[in-house]
Order: structure tokens, then C-alpha cells, then sequence
């Protein structure tokens, strides 16, 4: 005891700063872990308030409040004299290590972090991203989950979806019909537009404004091919795509409006041989 006391009599200035050192080290770590709780606690909030999926937010948190902890001890240790700079090689390293070996599933999260937070697309949209087309089912932080048409449901990696152009179709409100009628050269062109424009007018579905477009779009070989664009709402996009297909063929079969389709001509000749 009697050489404790000696030790400390002895290098009384050199055992205040270590006690000052480490008094700083526990100010710093109190302080750092107060500032990574606000920030997180900002971070969370802010992306609650985007409507963000709450146990994403939770994950993303923890990430952020774990980095900043790190950093937040090592300045401790450093402030009490502990060379950091190995911890930090170690660190390092081991990042550079973890990276190689999840390479593809670090594109992915940080895909799917991107999703998330700029949501080019929500759940229930159709889209057509990373060469499917489908309704998105859900957004999960290393893949989207879309379900097709025809109800299947495909897996998406994130970063096949951000790689390349996304397609929504659900963004707007509204959409655009776009179809091609052909009609033959000897059909009454008036008459045909009148019907067009008829068929449109009886479906309630068709908007207003935008005004539908029904104009001349080329003079092909066998048929003049008329562009026929009305305006509706997305959810009724498919729905008058194929009703007025419809009626456009049973109206011009009723009005003899001849729709042109290939044909062939096929010409048999016989050869007599002579005795």
C-alpha cells in the first residue's frame, strides 16, 4: 500500500492527466452517444414521415447508430492515449473483407435503400423494371417482390431494378389509349371516323379533356390505318383497350366498313407432257 501510495506522490502529475484524460473519454462517449441517438431519432422520424415501412426504418437506424458509435469510440480511446490506428486497420480490413464477399447483396441494400427513400414506385403500382412487368407486392430492403398478370410472383434483386429504366404505369392519374384502326381503300373514311368518334362518346369511361384524337396516321400498302387515342383513367386502361377493339369490329361488320387482312393468291398450273 505503502508503494501505491509512493507511485502516486511520486507521478501525482502524470496520474491527474490520465484521471482528466479519462474523465474526457467518458464526456466524449456520454455526448457522442446522445448525438447518434438524436440523429438516428431525427433519421427514423423523417422517414416515418415519408411513409416508409416502420421495421426498415428500425434496420436503417440501427445501421446509422452503430457507425456513429464506432466513430464516437474510437475518439474516446484515442483521447486517453490508445493508438486507434490499428483498430482502425483492423476495421478497415475486415470492411474491405465483408464487402468482397457480399458484394452483390451491398448493391442490393443500397438499391434498395434508394427505393425506399426516393420511391420511384409504391406498393400496388405496375411497373415494368428490370424486365418484368408487374404489380408491386412488396419493397424489401435486397428485393422487390412484383406479382404478374397472370399471378405469378417474381423475385427482383434491386439493383437489376435501379440499373436499368422503370416503367410506372400507375404514376399518373390518367393514361393514354393508343390504337391503330385499318380500314381498306374502297371504305367510306368519313363514315369510319363517325363511328369511331360515336364509340367514344357512348363510353363513359373515355375522359373528356384531354379531347380523344382519331386522325389519319399512314396510308400503308392494303389499308389506311387511323390513330384513335382517348383519355382514362389508368385503373380503366385495359378495360376500354379491349371493349372498344371490340366494338369497333362488330360496329364496322354492321356498317360495312371492311377492316383489310393478308391474303394469297395461289396459282396452279399443269404441264401435259407429249407422247
Amino acid at each position: 500500500m505503502d508503494e501505491v501510495t509512493n507511485f502516486v506522490t511520486e507521478n501525482q502529475e502524470v496520474v491527474y492527466h490520465h484521471l482528466i484524460s479519462i474523465v474526457f473519454a467518458l464526456v466524449i462517449f456520454v455526448i457522442g452517444r446522445w448525438i447518434a441517438k438524436g440523429i438516428t431519432g431525427v433519421m427514423e422520424r423523417a422517414l416515418l414521415g415519408r411513409s416508409i415501412d416502420k421495421a426498415v426504418v428500425s434496420f436503417l437506424g440501427s445501421i446509422v447508430y452503430t457507425l456513429i458509435m464506432i466513430a464516437v469510440l474510437l475518439m474516446a480511446l484515442s483521447h486517453i492515449g490508445v493508438q486507434t490506428t490499428s483498430f482502425i486497420a483492423i476495421l478497415g480490413a475486415a470492411g474491405l473483407a465483408v464487402g468482397l464477399a457480399l458484394q452483390g447483396s451491398l448493391a442490393n441494400f443500397a438499391s434498395g435503400v434508394l427505393i425506399i427513400i426516393f420511391r420511384p414506385f409504391k406498393a400496388g403500382h405496375f411497373i415494368d423494371a428490370g424486365g418484368v412487368m408487374g404489380t408491386v407486392d412488396k419493397i424489401e430492403i435486397f428485393q422487390t417482390i412484383l406479382k404478374t398478370p397472370d399471378n405469378k410472383k417474381v423475385l427482383i434483386p434491386n439493383a437489376q431494378i435501379t440499373g436499368g429504366a422503370i416503367t410506372n404505369f400507375s404514376a399518373e392519374p390518367t393514361r393514354r389509349v393508343d390504337l391503330v384502326i385499318g380500314i381498306s381503300y374502297d371504305s367510306d373514311l368519313r363514315k369510319a371516323k363517325q363511328i369511331l368518334a360515336d364509340i367514344l362518346a357512348a363510353d363513359e369511361r373515355v375522359l373528356a379533356e384531354p379531347a380523344p384524337v382519331i386522325a389519319i396516321g399512314e396510308l400503308a400498302d392494303s389499308s389506311v390505318n387511323i390513330l384513335v387515342r382517348p383519355w382514362v383513367n389508368a385503373a380503366d386502361y385495359w378495360g376500354v383497350y379491349w371493349d372498344t377493339l371490340e366494338k369497333v369490329k362488330l360496329t364496322f361488320d354492321e356498317q360495312g366498313i371492311g377492316i383489310p387482312f393478308p391474303q394469297m393468291d395461289v396459282h396452279l398450273h399443269s404441264n401435259k407432257q407429249e407422247n
